[in-house]
């Protein structure tokens, strides 16, 4: 078997490409993996594998359709990360994100058609939903996207869906609400107060943090994006949650006891434009046709990510680093 992933250096890219080949996902065991990433500022070559002997790593950029139309011949399955995905950048500028978002996914579509490859997994977002005040989101809801990279989220969605449409791809999407674990860029929001605790740095907290979001660990959203890949219907939805909903105050909390801290290290800042009150997705679908369920428990998962970035500052010190460089305009 070969799998394309593009975005396969960033946070879920990348593990889902160290599954693979650690064959731990069934029917992939000498799967063959080509990655092809752009290595913009999430993505990160650290983030894999050194060396791998059925690891290919390709950097270039999605929407370059001529290198698309070279790599990808003889693949079985393509999996699209590849994505800006960081709300507060897309908010002080859009352009990056409509270009990769929506014109990367259509090169990558037309360049799957061009060249036979038929089977892709469109990875989105639960954000495309936008706020849900109450109750949970189901695949045939309205897309009512509030923020630009959403929006640019929703867009590509659309795109796929016309390239099952009218050209019989067989593509099936996936909605995932917020993913933590090892390997997620310092910019997120726990990775961000982690690194920012064990620094001993304050942490900024949107508002009161009141906002609402369910928490997926990666290690269950692969799972369940593999189930997708291989049994998931072409032209079907499906959402991924987590099942654990908190709010922003309450996640901060838990945060602070993990890394020692009191609260006196929460600063508050003014709240996002927009910000959405709530996300929560109904994950019966994917339960009831492929069985999946979450397995990492919320309080064990978060913990054992805690532990994780205390015991390798080696990978997100220099990331926390070229951050405050490029804020001080360096």
């Amino acid at each position: 078997m070969r799998v394309f992933v593009t975005g396969g250096a960033g946070f879920i890219g990348s593990h889902y490409v160290r599954e693979l080949l650690a064959d731990r996902l069934p029917g992939t065991v000498g799967a063959r993996v080509t990655v092809l990433d752009k290595l913009t500022y999430a993505g990160n070559l650290a983030n894999l594998p050194d060396g791998h002997p059925r690891l290919a790593f390709v950097h270039g950029d999605i929407c370059d359709g001529e290198l698309l139309r070279e790599l990808l011949p003889g693949h079985d399955l393509v999996v699209h990360f590849a994505a800006e995905s960081h709300v507060d950048r897309s908010l002080d500028s859009a352009a990056a994100f409509m270009t990769t978002n929506v014109m990367g996914t259509h090169a990558l579509l037309d360049a799957c058609r061009a060249t036979g490859v038929h089977r892709v997994l469109h990875v989105s977002t639960d954000e495309v939903y936008g706020s849900v005040p109450h109750g949970s989101s189901t695949e045939r809801d309205l897309l009512e996207p509030n923020s630009p990279y959403a929006a640019s989220k929703a867009a590509s969605d659309l795109v796929a869906r016309a390239h099952w449409r009218s050209h019989g791809l067989e593509i099936s999407l996936t909605r995932c609400s917020n993913n933590y674990g090892p390997y997620q860029f310092v910019e997120k929001l726990i990775p961000l107060f982690i690194t920012n605790l064990l620094d001993g740095k304050d942490v900024p907290l949107y508002g009161d943090g009141h906002h609402v979001r369910e928490w997926l660990h990666v290690d269950d959203h692969c799972r369940a994006l593999h189930l997708v890949a291989v049994g998931g219907r072409a032209g079907e939805t499906y959402n991924i949650g987590g099942g654990t909903e908190l709010t922003n105050a309450e996640l901060t909390e838990r945060l602070l006891k993990l890394c020692g801290a009191g609260a006196e290290r929460v600063r508050q800042v003014p709240d996002r434009k927009a910000h959405d009150e709530r996300y929560s997705v109904d994950i019966s679908k994917i339960t009831g046709e492929l069985g999946w369920e979450p397995r990492v428990p919320f309080p064990d998962g978060l913990a054992d990510v805690v532990d994780w970035y205390r015991e390798h500052r080696g990978w997100w010190e220099p990331l926390v680093k070229d951050r405050a460089e490029q804020a001080a305009g360096r």
